[in-house]
């Protein structure tokens, strides 16, 4: 589903629709999202939300974030990451993935990750495991202007294919974040 203006809101998606996912210009209603992951079955929803904050490595007085992603590469690979998500844990119930882009203040929501689960720890590895993956597969660019100055995100890195990213997170048995600021 790609958005591109108002906000994003329980009217875009389905009850009967088990994941959510967008890449969009427009403000994410997180308490809608948090509504549309309830259901009778889920005993823990956890959502991440990702939000604009003042400084960024080397950077302080950051004013505004710009995030630019071409739909037609980034939407594949968020739908990717959702389908991935659901064989890892199959018992997630409901799960969101949804990414802003365009210009956003200090304070505004970025990203959101939902899921829904009958118990806390799939839910908790699920967002988890989500974010880290949007960050490492997901063509989304981040241009920072700060006091001072502007520039592309100093967080950026090679994007990765999702296997290998898998694969490398797999094989990591501390299950730190690979790629993620």
């Amino acid at each position: 589903m790609i958005l591109l203006a108002g906000t994003v809101s329980l009217s875009d998606v389905s009850n009967h629709e088990a994941t959510w996912t967008a890449i969009t210009d427009a403000p994410i209603d997180v308490t809608a999202v948090l509504e549309w992951c309830g259901t009778p079955g889920s005993g823990a929803i956890d959502v991440f939300c990702g939000t604009v904050r003042d400084h960024a490595e080397g950077r302080t007085g950051i004013i505004r974030l710009d995030y630019e992603a071409h739909p037609t590469h980034a939407e594949p690979r968020i739908h990717l990451v959702a389908d991935a998500a659901r064989r890892r844990w199959p018992m997630i119930e409901r799960l969101a993935l949804l990414h802003r882009t365009g210009s956003l203040e200090v304070g505004e929501t970025a990203v959101v990750v939902a899921a829904s689960t009958a118990h806390r720890t799939e839910a908790f590895d699920a967002t988890r495991w989500c974010i880290d993956a949007i960050k490492a597969t997901v063509p989304i660019w981040k241009y920072e202007m700060w006091d001072g100055g502007e520039g592309w995100g100093t967080c950026g890195h090679e994007l990765v294919d999702l296997d290998e990213w898998q694969r490398t997170r797999d094989d990591d048995t501390r299950q730190v974040p690979v790629g993620v600021s």
